[in-house]
């Protein structure tokens, strides 16, 4: 687990301000708020992104309805936002070590606010593509900075509220949006509004934040892209990685698949059904971070694993026993909910088994790897599974196909983690 700091002192001063004696300043004549209050700044906004991203989903049948596009081009709008996501990652991942958190986080709720507007206006797949994009470009520019910030104000809360906030936004996002758009007017503009306001208060709370880091020189140096990782930290990332691909894969299943699978399920043209597995995944996944907040990383990261497998299994018994029911239904919930468990545990447990072998100001581009690895396995499976839909065995047989992957995947995450764990053990009986 990450250490938590060893004294109050340390906990109201970060580590990276006691070394830096000279960090930005804050904007003058307003006061910056106190370590506690820019801790939750910090995840309101995170959770914000995260609901961002999701609020499409319920839509995306209403989308379809009236501009008329195939399942194929619902997974591509999808699988758009992962790629820019990734391309963001790799381009501007460690820019906020450079040039400080504020400014990053700045222009990607800038960038965030263009694309609810353009949404607002959206009048085809080309505006959605659009935003999705202009969304994807500065969540990949925010993540990096706004984890690398959270853990500089407090390392302990910090590394929990990375875990927390992501499935937070998820889970609120896709479920708020489906009962915006049920039960209140305006669907297709009402919830990109709500959430362009957030954004731009947001902005407002950010101006005053005092920074964590210093200014360096190498700005511009640090947008060529790279996928470095310290050698301090590389056997964990190995380690880590299979199981956050795994995790982030089975969420774009439930985001890109989801909603048409529930509707098979339980008949329902409700867009509230819409949203209510992907909503089921993410509460499952915020639940299993603060229930195993204190439980040791190898323990957390092995029950990820485990439950990953058995809820995903659930999920395809459900389905193996037809198309409707309730049975077959809740068997599919429920099925979600302990996948749930096992993304929190997973993504969490990955988390934490990196981020406390690097340094301060690796911080930012260590998590953006992470976040690579993690919107890899949203983006590239979803849009494999679009095209399968379509021209390979339809929508049910894809997602059995797609199921059966992320247990593999899982399984595999499992042996390394067990064969680690055989390493060290090995050796700490040679020493």
């Amino acid at each position: 687990m990450i250490p938590a700091p060893p004294d109050s002192r340390t906990a109201a001063t970060p580590r990276s301000l006691q070394q830096s004696p000279s960090p930005a300043p804050a904007i003058p004549h307003r006061r910056a708020p106190g370590p506690a209050a820019s801790l939750a700044l910090l995840a309101s906004i995170l959770v914000s992104l995260l609901a961002a991203s999701s609020a499409p989903t319920p839509l995306y049948a209403i989308y379809q309805q009236r501009w008329g596009f195939s399942p194929v081009t619902i997974t591509v709008v999808f699988g758009v936002y992962a790629v820019a996501v990734l391309i963001s990652l790799l381009v501007l991942g460690r820019i906020s070590d450079h040039v400080g958190r504020r400014p990053v986080l700045l222009a990607a709720l800038i960038g965030q606010s263009a694309a609810m507007i353009v949404f607002i206006t959206a009048g085809g797949v080309d505006a959605l593509l659009a935003a999705r994009i202009l969304q994807g470009v500065s969540t990949g520019a925010a993540v990096g900075a706004l984890g690398a910030g959270m853990l500089d104000i407090h390392p302990h809360r910090g590394g929990f509220l990375n875990s927390f906030a992501p499935a937070m936004g998820t889970a609120g996002g896709a479920l708020a949006s489906g009962l915006i758009v049920q039960y209140l007017p305006a669907p297709t503009h009402l919830v990109y509004l709500v959430l362009l306001g957030v954004f731009l208060l947001q902005a407002l709370a950010v101006l005053p934040l005092r920074e964590t880091v210093s200014r360096k020189p190498g700005a511009v140096a640090s947008m060529a892209p790279e996928v470095r990782v310290p050698r301090s930290a590389r056997t964990s990332v190995a380690i880590a990685a299979p199981m956050l691909f795994a995790v982030w894969a089975l969420t774009g299943l439930y985001g890109a698949l989801g909603p048409a699978l529930t509707r098979s399920l339980v008949h329902s043209t409700s867009v509230v059904w819409g949203g209510l597995p992907l909503f089921v995944l993410a509460a499952f996944a915020g639940m299993a971070v603060v229930v195993l907040r204190r439980t040791p990383t190898h323990k957390v990261m092995l029950l990820g694993a485990a439950t990953l497998i058995a809820g995903v299994t659930v999920s395809l018994l459900s389905l193996a026993s037809g198309t409707g029911g309730t049975l077959s239904a809740t068997g599919f919930f429920v099925g979600g909910a302990i996948s749930g468990f096992g993304f929190g545990s997973g993504f969490q447990g990955g988390i934490r088994m990196v981020i406390p072998r690097v340094r301060p100001h690796e911080r930012a581009g260590v998590l953006s790897v992470l976040y690579v690895v993690s919107y890899l396995g949203l983006g590239v499976p979803a849009v494999i599974a679009g095209l399968l839909v379509v021209h390979g065995g339809g929508l049910v047989v894809t997602a059995r196909e797609y199921g059966i992957a992320v247990i593999l995947l899982a399984v595999a995450a499992l042996t390394g983690l067990l064969r680690g764990r055989a390493a060290d053990s090995t050796l700490a009986r040679v020493n």
